[in-house]
C-alpha cells in the first residue's frame, strides 16, 4: 500500500511518483498498485464530493452520434478530399463522450494516464457544480485523448454565441490520429490526419471552434463577415496558450474564404511547409478582398 501522504497528493495535485516508490514489488508491481489505488481514490473523492447531486436528464433520449456527425461534418468536409471524408466522419461521430454521473467512474478507472484521470475527474466535478480537488485545477470543459472527446454536460448550457467545444476537441483528433488508423493511406510526409504545427494546436482548435459556428449562422459572405466582427467585439482572452491576435485574424480570414477550413490550416501548418502555403492563400485574400483590419481576442478557454 502506498502512504497516506502520496494519495492525498495526487487527489491535490494530479501528481505521483512515476517509480512508485511506496508501494512494494518490482517495477511493474509497484506501478499496478499505485495505479490502481490512485485511481480507486479519485474515483472515492469524486463520489464523495458529488454525492448528493442528482443525476443529470439531458442526455436522455439526445443521439451523441447524430449530433457529432451534425457537429464535425463541415469542418471535415472542408478540410479532407471526398474519398476520405467518410471515414474521418466516421472516427469522429463515435468519439465523443459526455461525462456524466453514470459514467464518470469508468472513465476515471479506464483513462490510460493518472493525469488525465485527475483533468477529468476536475472537468466533472465543474460542470455539476461540485468542488475541484485543488487550487490549480484546471477549468476545463472538454479535453482530449487520442481519438477520444471528453466534453462536460456544460456544453448543453453555453450562452457565448462562438463556443462550440465539441467542434474544438474534434479537431485535436486530426493532429492526434494517425492516418493508417481509420484506413487511409499513410506516407512519410502524410502520417496524421492534418500536418498542424505542434505550437499552433489550440490555436487551431479555437478558430476551428468559432469559425464553426460562424457557418452554422451565416449564410452569405456579408453575413459571415458581420459574425467575425462580432467575435472579435465580444470574446475575452483567457488562454495563455493561444496568441490572441492570431485566432482573430485566422477567424476574419476564414469568414471572407471559400473555403475558411482550408485557411485556418494554411496559417497552423509546420514552418517548413506554411510559408509558401499562407503566402499564397493571403496574397489571394487580398487581391479578392483588399486588406483587413485584424486583432482582438479569441473565445473562452478550455
Amino acid at each position: 500500500m502506498g502512504t497516506a501522504d502520496d494519495v492525498q497528493h495526487f487527489l491535490r495535485t494530479g501528481e505521483h511518483d512515476t517509480h512508485c516508490r511506496a508501494w512494494p514489488g518490482d517495477r511493474l508491481e509497484r506501478e499496478r498498485r499505485a495505479h490502481e489505488e490512485l485511481r480507486r481514490a479519485l474515483v472515492e473523492e469524486v463520489q464523495r464530493r458529488t454525492v448528493t447531486r442528482p443525476s443529470d436528464e439531458r442526455l436522455r433520449g439526445l443521439d451523441i452520434v447524430a449530433l457529432t456527425r451534425r457537429k464535425v461534418a463541415p469542418m471535415v468536409r472542408g478540410l479532407f478530399p471526398a474519398l476520405e471524408q467518410g471515414a474521418v466522419i466516421s472516427l469522429l461521430e463515435k468519439s465523443v463522450v459526455f461525462l456524466t454521473p453514470t459514467n464518470i467512474s469508468h472513465v476515471l478507472r479506464q483513462s490510460p494516464w493518472l493525469s488525465t484521470a485527475w483533468d477529468l475527474a476536475n472537468l466533472y466535478l465543474l460542470s455539476v457544480g461540485g468542488e475541484l480537488l485543488g487550487e490549480q485545477a484546471p477549468l476545463l470543459l472538454g479535453l482530449s485523448e487520442g481519438t477520444t472527446c471528453y466534453v462536460s454536460l456544460s456544453y448543453f448550457d453555453e450562452t457565448f454565441p462562438f463556443a462550440d467545444y465539441l467542434v474544438h476537441e474534434a479537431a485535436h483528433v486530426f493532429h492526434n490520429c494517425k492516418r493508417r488508423t481509420v484506413g487511409l493511406p499513410e506516407t512519410r510526409r502524410r502520417e496524421w490526419l492534418l500536418d498542424i504545427d505542434y505550437r499552433k494546436r489550440e490555436t487551431f482548435a479555437y478558430a476551428c471552434e468559432a469559425y464553426s459556428r460562424i457557418l452554422e449562422t451565416g449564410g452569405s459572405r456579408q453575413a459571415r463577415m458581420a459574425l467575425a466582427d462580432d467575435y472579435v467585439a465580444s470574446a475575452a482572452p483567457c488562454d495563455e496558450r493561444v496568441s490572441l491576435s492570431e485566432v482573430v485574424e485566422f477567424v476574419r480570414e476564414a469568414a471572407a474564404a471559400r473555403n475558411g477550413w482550408k485557411r485556418i490550416l494554411a496559417r497552423c501548418a509546420p514552418p517548413t511547409s506554411a510559408g509558401t502555403r499562407a503566402s499564397v492563400t493571403e496574397a489571394t485574400a487580398a487581391r479578392r478582398h483588399g486588406p483587413e483590419d485584424l486583432g482582438g481576442p479569441p473565445s473562452p478557454t478550455r
